[in-house]
């Protein structure tokens, strides 16, 4: 019990000291991880209004592009952050109280706070703007995009490993992620594609979880092959094999080899 409460204590000093070193030193702070989505959305929404009159679900683009981009982010961003958490806390490492585990725990609660505070930021700025009355079944966005940040905890807990051990995987693994964002569903729908373009894309675990956190926001939307079950299978996968890869570098993390 006196463990547990030891590493609840650093996890949380962790969590003040990530807040503090990402946002702490801005100008803005915290402001720039709610400009960053938001640009992004107004940016795919005045590119796709050149040429479509409506978007794919509703009447508004910006609120469809977000419903896209906010659960895409949920994976990416948490993937990108946990990934570098033993280069960002490499001299805290020395200290005997401190756990490669806490770093990585506190980094995927300080993004998943952070994600979940800028998706609510950025749906009442879309709403506003667009005098829209929108009806969210929150128990959807909050399990899409908790389903999303576990996918991406998974993969950046195991690239934690991968990239130290293979320079080469690393930039593999970023020419990878590029077309991602193409390839997600986010500012189409994947099961309005012709076939079998759209069965190929629903091997992607991130088109499901962008599907499901859409259902949450358009009622109207049956989302043909979402299947929740095997994003989980996923992202279960991804955990166990981060978790092991992670496990098995402890040694090396502490005694500085990466």
């Amino acid at each position: 019990m006196e463990l547990l409460k030891l590493h609840v204590r650093v996890t949380f000093s962790l969590m003040i000291r990530e807040i503090s070193t990402r946002y702490g030193k801005r100008p803005g702070g915290y402001l720039w991880a709610f400009v960053d989505p938001v640009a992004h959305v107004m940016i795919m929404t005045v590119i796709f209004q050149a040429v479509s009159r409506v978007p794919a679900l509703g009447s508004s683009f910006p609120l469809f592009f977000a419903t896209g981009y906010l659960p895409y982010m949920s994976y990416t961003s948490m993937q990108s952050f946990v990934a570098g958490t033993i280069k960002a806390n490499k001299s805290l490492l020395s200290y005997p109280i401190v756990s490669p585990f806490d770093a990585v725990v506190s980094r995927y609660l300080v993004q998943f706070m952070t994600s979940f505070l800028v998706s609510l930021l950025v749906f009442e700025a879309v709403s506003l703007e667009n005098h829209l009355s929108v009806s969210v079944d929150y128990s959807k966005i909050v399990g899409a995009a908790s389903l999303g940040s576990l996918l991406g905890f998974g993969v950046g807990l195991a690239n934690i490993s991968m990239f130290t051990r293979w320079p080469l995987y690393e930039q593999a693994f970023s020419l990878m992620m590029r077309p991602l964002f193409m390839l997600s569903g986010v500012f189409f729908l994947p099961d309005s594609m012709p076939k079998p373009f759209a069965d190929y894309m629903l091997y992607n675990p991130i088109v499901h979880v962008i599907m499901w956190f859409r259902t949450g926001v358009y009622p109207e939307y049956r989302a043909t092959g979402l299947d929740i079950g095997y994003a989980g299978e996923f992202a279960a996968v991804y955990l166990i094999v981060g978790l092991v890869l992670f496990t098995l570098s402890s040694r090396e993390i502490r005694e500085e080899r990466f």
